[in-house]
């Protein structure tokens, strides 16, 4: 096998992110789409709060409202949060366990499509008649009762995007236990990497119980099964169960891989290396198994009684112990470290009190008595994006000025990335914070409008107020990405300088096979082990010899695409008996045939020679 040659032009390199399995442009799919999401998102909760800015408002109608909120929040959790993680776990993860590419290339790329088709799917529904309209968590009293095909499009695009997100944590599982390099044993493998490894065990065990969920409610609504409902012996708290048991652990499969971003930057800008370690990765152990133990704190109202009250009542507090420990751990981090202040240190910094503030609401809310007061109110709303925004997005943007030099070669502009900063942190705790109050005072979530002079009106016009201010933020940060494109100023392997992890000792972005010779790992951060007694590049554990990659594939899309096709006809079925179900075939039709196609191929890949790789590393050594 020789090496694989390149066509140019911008229509083979569409070509190529279509066919591509090599988890870098993978990563760089997602980062698209997920922003993409966001972006949609971003708009739907902007619509909420000019709803909600002034009482008596009529810019949306109840109806339209209910859709927006019901979107925004299953985009955003779904369709944003998660693909945004996934980007810079694709990206960054293989390069720091000195691996050359994921365990399953093809069902990396497959994992994609089968989200992303999903996504578009979901978000479809807004042309074909209505969006889903019984909030993101879609519980089955409501949901059974909706009219018009919106739930259809939540249960159908969620299922096909779960197969996606359930496909990658699997991969990412595979990958990190088999493909870490000599010398990288669990501990010794950066918090990024622990932080993916144990959200990717989150995902294994969270998203069954969601996906039979849908499976119930999807039958429930196209074939009249009756599994929630009540008159015919069903139950709807049933659903919330299984909601649940996978929403809670959702959380922690968000909020981890962000604490493993947070642990990198810590380290990286402090000059210092993590404190703690070992604590660190055996805290986020325990918060991954407590995280399966609290998902009934969601439904203290529903009647479950006192004994099981009590004992949601205590893990969930028990969870707080573990958060506890990273938090001091990344304290301890900067303390006597050379900080310096770049733009993923300052989404570091303002972590840690955006995120203790919903940490200590979120112990309020463990309270069961007190959570009868706080329940369904604007509180639970705060607490909420507190952990979300205050964590996750924080974590996301964080990584993104962290990472982008990486990923793309090129320098995020700081300036542009600094007023970002302070328009999104000054926008949000402007936006949730007063979100408190407003639930205090009896403020209902899910509210359409409300009347003047109930106390409500100038806290929900600050709120508003401040959702502008992210907004703006978004709208810099997009420009900072334009302006970086534009210009194309190439950076060197470790453009921060002080760089920790194998990642940064490679040339930015890396070559398509990442290591042309497998690092040998001789500690905890083993590229500032390197660099300190004066050496440009790792210990190799290998010579230099052929390298054996995998063949691009089309098939992927394919299969995700006849997923997409069959979806709709399950749902028109009910209306046009006949067509759907013709729909349905055809669409499996396509996805089997593409999944024969893939078992009867043999895909052999390619070799880059070594002579071809010598040549390519001098290269980058001249650059």
């Amino acid at each position: 096998m020789g090496v694989k040659t390149k066509k140019t032009g911008f229509g083979a390199t569409v070509y190529e992110y279509l066919t591509t399995v090599d988890h870098k442009k993978i990563g760089i799919l997602y980062l698209i789409s997920g922003g993409f999401f966001f972006l949609i998102g971003g708009i739907e909760a902007l619509m909420i709060r000019i709803q909600l800015a002034v009482p008596n408002n009529h810019f949306v109608s109840a109806d339209v409202y209910n859709q927006v909120m019901t979107m925004h929040g299953t985009t955003m959790i779904f369709l944003a949060a998660m693909p945004l993680l996934f980007a810079f776990m694709n990206a960054i993860v293989p390069l720091q366990i000195g691996a050359r590419d994921v365990a399953f290339p093809f069902l990396n790329a497959l994992g994609f499509w089968l989200f992303f088709f999903g996504g578009i799917f979901l978000n479809l529904s807004w042309l074909l008649g209505g969006a889903p309209d019984a909030g993101w968590t879609s519980y089955a009293s409501l949901s059974l009762d909706s009219p018009g095909h919106g739930i259809d499009f939540y249960s159908l695009g969620l299922q096909i995007s779960g197969f996606g997100t359930l496909i990658s944590g699997l991969n990412f599982l595979v990958t990190i236990m088999n493909m870490r390099a000599p010398g990288m044993t669990y501990m010794r493998m950066p918090m990024f990497t622990w932080t993916t490894f144990v959200s990717s065990a989150l995902i294994l065990f969270a998203f069954p119980p969601l996906t039979v969920g849908l499976f119930l409610l999807t039958f429930d609504r196209m074939f009249g099964a009756k599994f929630f409902d009540v008159a015919y012996g069903g139950n709807t708290i049933i659903w919330e169960h299984l909601f649940w048991i996978f929403g809670h652990p959702e959380v922690y499969i968000l909020i981890l891989p962000a604490f493993g971003i947070f642990s990198e930057v810590f380290a990286h800008f402090s000059i210092k290396r993590l404190f703690g370690y070992s604590s660190m990765v055996f805290a986020v152990i325990l918060i991954g198994f407590l995280g399966f133990m609290v998902w009934a704190h969601h439904m203290f109202t529903t009647g479950l009684g006192n004994v099981a009250n009590a004992i949601f009542a205590v893990s969930t507090m028990t969870i707080a112990v573990p958060t506890g420990i990273k938090i001091f751990n990344w304290l301890l981090t900067m303390w006597g470290g050379s900080i310096q202040f770049t733009t993923p240190m300052l989404y570091a910094a303002s972590f840690i009190p955006s995120f203790v503030l919903g940490g200590v609401t979120g112990v309020m809310l463990a309270v069961a008595p007190a959570d009868y007061q706080y329940h369904d109110s604007y509180f639970v709303v705060a607490h909420f994006h507190y952990v979300i925004v205050g964590g996750v997005v924080f974590g996301i943007f964080a990584a993104l000025h962290y990472y982008w030099p990486k990923i793309f070669g090129t320098m995020l502009n700081e300036t542009m990335g600094k007023i970002t900063f302070w328009l999104f942190f000054i926008g949000f705790h402007l936006t949730f914070m007063i979100q408190h109050w407003l639930g205090l005072l009896g403020m209902p979530r899910r509210q359409w409008t409300y009347l003047p002079n109930q106390g409500w009106d100038a806290d929900n016009l600050v709120s508003s107020s401040g959702a502008v201010l992210m907004a703006a933020g978004a709208l810099v940060l997009l420009a900072n990405i334009v302006v970086t494109a534009v210009q194309n100023r190439k950076v060197a392997n470790d453009p921060w300088d002080f760089g920790r992890t194998l990642e940064w000792s490679i040339s930015s972005p890396p070559p398509e096979y990442n290591f042309a010779q497998t690092p040998f790992v001789r500690g905890i951060d083993t590229w500032w082990l390197e660099k300190m007694e004066g050496k440009k590049q790792v210990t190799p554990a290998e010579p230099v010899s052929d390298i054996h990659m995998p063949n691009p594939s089309i098939i992927p899309i394919f299969i995700a695409f006849g997923l997409f096709v069959a979806a709709f006809g399950a749902m028109y079925h009910r209306d046009h008996h006949m067509a759907g179900i013709l729909l349905l075939a055809a669409g499996f039709g396509i996805s089997l045939i593409a999944m024969l196609i893939r078992s009867v191929r043999d895909d052999y890949g390619y070799h880059i020679k070594k002579e071809t790789l010598m040549e390519q590393e001098e290269k980058g050594a001249g650059a």
